[in-house]
């Protein structure tokens, strides 16, 4: 008879960016977003990660070109593809899109891109308020392994991230906070119980 095993995560978890880092791949994707997106394009972040990170991009790009865009924040629960399974008791935040998208450039906004149903889902979300002329994707990190062939415009920073493993932003959307991370948890790791 085979041993029981148990699962241990390494709780610590490794930095993947500390607080300089994310502020300069925050940085990054406004100036990307600066260069390559029309005027009057509007920002929209994705609940519950995407949100702190569309704020900070809104600091970024005012301060750094006086460009104000209209921001807003979409939640995803009801619109996930997995939502009759993997919800029994969802947790759902309220969408604000205090602004038309219908005919304009919209950025959407997420913390980490990794199987792309989250920006489907925030896609879908998105169109309900109207149908933007195009819509962006900006991402913190990429942490890499698509399920579905989704690619963002706009990346602070690739992580690689092994089988398993998970990456957990902290980021306040606070520009002058300096305890912003990410940190990288390694995949678990099995073991025979004694």
């Amino acid at each position: 008879m085979a041993s029981p095993t148990t699962v241990s995560l390494d709780t610590d978890g490794q930095v993947a960016l500390d607080s300089a880092d994310v502020a300069r791949a925050i940085r990054r994707v406004a100036d990307e977003i600066l260069e390559r997106v029309p005027a009057g394009f509007a920002l929209v972040g994705i609940r519950r990660g995407g949100v702190s990170i569309t704020e900070r991009l809104g600091h970024a790009l005012k301060s750094a070109e006086g460009v104000e865009p209209e921001v807003g924040a979409v939640d995803i629960a009801l619109y996930r593809d997995d939502a009759a399974t993997a919800l029994p008791d969802p947790k759902i935040g309220p969408s604000h899109i205090p602004f038309e998208p219908r005919g304009r450039d919209v950025v959407l906004v997420d913390d980490v891109l990794q199987t792309g149903r989250t920006i489907r889902a925030a896609v879908d979300a998105l169109l309900d308020y109207g149908r933007p002329r195009r819509v962006w994707l900006a991402v913190l990190c990429d942490r890499g392994g698509r399920e579905l062939p989704i690619a963002a415009d706009f990346i602070g920073r690739s992580v690689d991230v092994p089988a398993g493993g998970r990456l957990e932003v902290c980021v306040s959307g606070d520009a002058s906070a300096d305890s912003d991370e990410v940190r990288l948890f390694a995949a678990a790791k099995v073991r025979a119980a004694p």
